[in-house]
């Protein structure tokens, strides 16, 4: 689901109607018919960076917004997180402030989970309505995907640190909390 989130995001990303096969190939052939929003685009195709509803934050801008307008999501593993699990990196940890939710708690065998199961998940580790949520993992596939769920539980001012942990501990001016 981290690649077909990842596509996800990049297509919505340039304005480009896109929706996330919920189950995959299986589902698909399992089904009688496409799902809402899927099928052939009507119209000429065109590229817009940034039109679509969930952006993209750097890490310039996500310092600025720490500890103020962004609710940090990680999603990491529990042991990435805590900085047991360096990844081979001097540095490790999270972000301040970040809230954990794994990519796996997203799913339940391979489906990401219904809109109200992780609107109740996300409320359960601190977002609420109208936060500005920034998604962030170790590369974009699974802050993509998280991003895919915020969405998906209705959150509607998300954005996606696509070059996410690997980015922000190459610099030391950005601050790592280990728990």
């Amino acid at each position: 689901m981290t690649n077909a989130a990842r596509v996800w995001f990049i297509l919505q990303y340039f304005g480009i109607k896109a929706v996330i096969l919920n189950g995959g190939w299986p589902s698909l052939s399992a089904a009688s018919r496409l799902p809402a929003g899927a099928g052939p685009s009507k119209g000429v195709f065109r590229a817009v960076s940034g039109a679509g509803s969930v952006g993209l934050v750097d890490r310039e801008t996500l310092k600025q917004q720490l500890g103020a307008d962004a609710h940090v999501f990680d999603t990491r593993t529990r042991a990435e997180f805590t900085g047991e699990d360096m990844r081979n990196r001097a540095r490790g940890g999270h972000l301040p402030g970040a809230r954990h939710l794994s990519h796996t708690d997203l799913l339940d065998n391979g489906v990401v989970r219904p809109a109200p199961a992780l609107r109740s998940m996300l409320e359960r580790v601190g977002f609420g309505p109208g936060d500005h949520i920034v998604t962030h993992c170790e590369g974009g596939g699974r802050a993509a995907l998280g991003a895919a769920a915020a969405v998906r539980a209705g959150f509607d001012d998300v954005r996606v640190y696509y070059l996410s942990f690997a980015d922000w501990v190459r610099d030391e001016s950005c601050p790592i909390v280990r728990d």
